[in-house]
């Protein structure tokens, strides 16, 4: 279903400024604060979503960060977001009581509670926060808006997590998701949060998890609700990658021309396509 999913949502974008009214799309950046120099020193944020752009095709994101190009926009998720943002409410009431979730008894957490911080809110807010560190010896501002941190109260480990939400016929097994095509991402992002958290100086669990919501595709119709099944999946963090593939981008970053685009990106297809086409016509 993901890949079906996935396919359909490219489409033709038109842009719309802020009230919905169709406007002239430039192509370009036009905030500097988004378009990187080689080797700047005035800081310059890049979140985990830029990061994960870089290892999908570093040449599209050297467009993007470095010539300011702009990619044709998504969709957005609006039922997923929902789901995250009620299952935030549902673990701020626990938090607040410093309290275990409905679900951790079931799951065996009995040392696991949301984890209780003055800066939550603003680490959740993937927009103009989030988790923050600066990479050594750079202007560059790691960042990554996180659903939601636990805490093991006996080892005093901060444990990561991601909310998913899906509607799949069939049900979520650990196994089976962890080693999903496009769940492969989903790994990157719990273990980018890790080593954020890590160079904070957070004491970080080993073991991540994903809190699977799995929509019901057997009921016998709508009827005004949806109804959910509720899976915690286990994953066991491996970091020891990342700063290696920073070094990378950040090579990329202050290179003086765009490096090869990946074979499998579409992006890149379309555009060669399209520039072979139009010279024809």
């Amino acid at each position: 279903m993901q890949a079906r999913i996935d396919k359909e949502r490219y489409m033709i974008s038109l842009k719309r400024n802020t009230k919905g009214e169709f406007v002239e799309a430039k192509g370009r950046r036009v905030q500097k604060k988004f378009i990187y120099q080689a080797n700047q020193t005035e800081e310059f944020r890049l979140s985990r979503g830029k990061f994960e752009d870089f290892l999908s095709c570093a040449r599209c994101f050297y467009l993007d960060r470095v010539c300011g190009l702009v990619s044709p926009g998504t969709p957005g998720w609006a039922l997923n977001s929902l789901t995250d943002d009620l299952l935030k409410k549902e673990f701020d009431i626990c938090r607040d009581q410093e309290l275990p979730h409905r679900l951790f008894t079931k799951s065996g957490f009995e040392d696991i509670v949301p984890f209780k911080h003055v800066n939550m809110d603003r680490w959740r807010d993937s927009l103009r926060h989030g988790l923050e560190f600066r990479l050594e010896g750079t202007a560059i501002l790691l960042t990554g808006g996180i659903d939601d941190l636990w805490f093991n109260q006996k080892t005093q480990e901060v444990i990561v997590l991601d909310y998913k939400s899906q509607a799949s016929p069939y049900p979520v097994r650990t196994r089976a998701y962890l080693d999903g095509t496009y769940h492969q991402g989903y790994k990157r992002q719990l273990e980018f949060y890790a080593f954020l958290l890590t160079k904070m100086e957070f004491k970080v669990a080993a073991v991540g998890y994903f809190y699977v919501c799995n929509a019901d595709k057997h009921a016998s119709g709508f009827y005004g609700q949806m109804n959910f099944e509720e899976t915690i999946v286990p994953y066991t963090l491996d970091t020891t990658w990342i700063p290696s593939k920073l070094d990378e981008m950040l090579a990329v970053l202050n290179g003086k021309k765009p490096p090869e685009s990946n074979p499998a990106c579409e992006n890149c297809a379309y555009s060669r396509e399209r520039l072979l086409t139009e010279s024809k016509l």
